[in-house]
Protein backbone atom coordinates (compact mmCIF):
# COMPACT_ATOMS: atom_id res chain seq x y z
CA UNK A 1 0.00 0.00 0.00
CA UNK A 2 1.02 3.33 -0.87
CA UNK A 3 1.62 5.77 2.06
CA UNK A 4 2.48 9.18 0.76
CA UNK A 5 -0.55 10.41 -1.67
CA UNK A 6 1.46 13.39 -2.75
CA UNK A 7 0.97 16.45 -4.87
CA UNK A 8 3.80 14.59 -7.53
CA UNK A 9 1.77 11.36 -7.31
CA UNK A 10 -1.22 12.81 -7.90
CA UNK A 11 -0.54 14.38 -10.62
CA UNK A 12 1.27 11.86 -12.43
CA UNK A 13 -1.84 9.75 -12.13
CA UNK A 14 -3.94 12.54 -13.01
CA UNK A 15 -1.86 12.65 -16.15
CA UNK A 16 -2.00 8.89 -17.07
CA UNK A 17 -5.84 9.11 -16.50
CA UNK A 18 -6.14 11.68 -19.15
CA UNK A 19 -4.03 10.76 -21.63
CA UNK A 20 -5.75 6.95 -21.74
CA UNK A 21 -2.55 5.70 -23.41
CA UNK A 22 0.85 4.67 -22.08
CA UNK A 23 3.03 7.19 -21.40
CA UNK A 24 7.37 7.66 -21.08
CA UNK A 25 8.42 9.01 -17.79
CA UNK A 26 9.34 12.54 -19.90
CA UNK A 27 5.83 12.36 -21.33
CA UNK A 28 4.81 12.36 -17.75
CA UNK A 29 6.85 14.61 -16.67
CA UNK A 30 6.15 17.25 -19.56
CA UNK A 31 2.36 16.41 -18.87
CA UNK A 32 2.40 16.86 -15.05
CA UNK A 33 3.63 19.94 -14.60
CA UNK A 34 0.22 21.19 -15.56
CA UNK A 35 -0.54 20.19 -11.94
CA UNK A 36 2.74 20.40 -10.15
CA UNK A 37 5.01 23.28 -11.54
CA UNK A 38 7.93 22.11 -9.71
CA UNK A 39 8.48 18.49 -10.74
CA UNK A 40 11.77 17.03 -11.10
CA UNK A 41 12.40 14.01 -13.54
CA UNK A 42 13.96 12.23 -10.40
CA UNK A 43 10.95 12.58 -8.44
CA UNK A 44 8.79 11.40 -11.36
CA UNK A 45 10.95 7.93 -11.17
CA UNK A 46 10.58 7.65 -7.43
CA UNK A 47 6.92 8.14 -7.86
CA UNK A 48 6.62 5.84 -11.08
CA UNK A 49 7.97 3.30 -8.92
CA UNK A 50 5.94 3.95 -5.86
CA UNK A 51 2.87 3.81 -7.70
CA UNK A 52 3.97 0.61 -9.16
CA UNK A 53 4.67 -1.17 -6.24
CA UNK A 54 1.24 0.28 -4.99
CA UNK A 55 -0.81 -1.48 -7.90
CA UNK A 56 -2.40 1.59 -9.30
CA UNK A 57 0.17 2.16 -11.97
CA UNK A 58 0.77 -0.86 -14.91
CA UNK A 59 4.44 -1.01 -16.82
CA UNK A 60 3.82 -1.28 -20.49
CA UNK A 61 7.13 -3.15 -22.24
CA UNK A 62 7.95 -3.02 -25.71
CA UNK A 63 10.83 -4.59 -27.09
CA UNK A 64 14.04 -2.24 -27.40
CA UNK A 65 12.37 0.62 -26.18
CA UNK A 66 12.24 1.96 -22.51
CA UNK A 67 9.29 1.30 -20.25
CA UNK A 68 5.86 3.47 -20.72
CA UNK A 69 3.18 3.26 -17.54
CA UNK A 70 -0.57 3.10 -17.54
CA UNK A 71 -2.89 3.65 -14.74
CA UNK A 72 -3.53 -0.32 -13.71
CA UNK A 73 -6.84 -1.98 -13.77
CA UNK A 74 -7.57 -1.70 -17.18
CA UNK A 75 -7.38 -5.59 -17.90
CA UNK A 76 -6.28 -7.83 -20.70
CA UNK A 77 -5.41 -5.35 -23.92
CA UNK A 78 -2.79 -4.73 -26.51
CA UNK A 79 -1.33 -1.68 -27.76
CA UNK A 80 -0.21 0.07 -30.85
CA UNK A 81 3.09 2.09 -31.69
CA UNK A 82 3.09 4.47 -34.44
CA UNK A 83 6.19 4.26 -35.99
CA UNK A 84 6.53 7.88 -37.15
CA UNK A 85 5.99 9.80 -33.45
CA UNK A 86 6.89 6.92 -31.39
CA UNK A 87 3.21 7.36 -29.54
CA UNK A 88 1.76 4.44 -27.89
CA UNK A 89 -1.75 3.84 -28.04
CA UNK A 90 -4.26 1.24 -26.27
CA UNK A 91 -6.77 -1.13 -28.40
CA UNK A 92 -9.83 -2.31 -26.36
CA UNK A 93 -10.34 -6.22 -26.51
CA UNK A 94 -8.24 -9.03 -27.59
CA UNK A 95 -8.36 -11.44 -31.26
CA UNK A 96 -9.39 -14.53 -30.44
CA UNK A 97 -8.37 -17.88 -31.71
CA UNK A 98 -4.29 -17.42 -31.17
CA UNK A 99 -4.11 -21.06 -29.29
CA UNK A 100 -5.24 -22.60 -33.13
CA UNK A 101 -1.74 -21.28 -34.14
CA UNK A 102 0.30 -23.13 -31.74
CA UNK A 103 1.73 -25.94 -33.17
CA UNK A 104 0.73 -29.35 -31.88
CA UNK A 105 2.03 -30.09 -28.07
CA UNK A 106 2.20 -26.37 -27.17
CA UNK A 107 0.70 -24.59 -24.88
CA UNK A 108 0.45 -20.82 -24.42
CA UNK A 109 0.90 -19.37 -21.01
CA UNK A 110 0.04 -15.84 -22.02
CA UNK A 111 0.37 -13.35 -24.90
CA UNK A 112 1.46 -9.73 -26.01
CA UNK A 113 0.25 -7.82 -29.27
CA UNK A 114 1.99 -4.83 -30.47
CA UNK A 115 0.49 -3.48 -33.75
CA UNK A 116 2.83 -1.15 -35.86
CA UNK A 117 1.99 1.75 -38.21
CA UNK A 118 1.02 5.48 -37.95
CA UNK A 119 -1.37 7.34 -36.16
CA UNK A 120 -4.26 9.51 -37.24
CA UNK A 121 -2.02 12.28 -37.07
CA UNK A 122 1.13 11.05 -38.51
CA UNK A 123 -0.84 9.49 -41.50
CA UNK A 124 -1.80 12.83 -42.39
Amino acid sequence: MMRRNTVQRRAIRRVLEEAGRPLGALEMLEDSKRYAPRLGIATVYRSIKALVAAGSVAVVELPGEPPRYEAAGKGHHHHFRCEFCGKVYELGGCLGGLKDLLPRGFRMTSHELLLHGRCPACAK
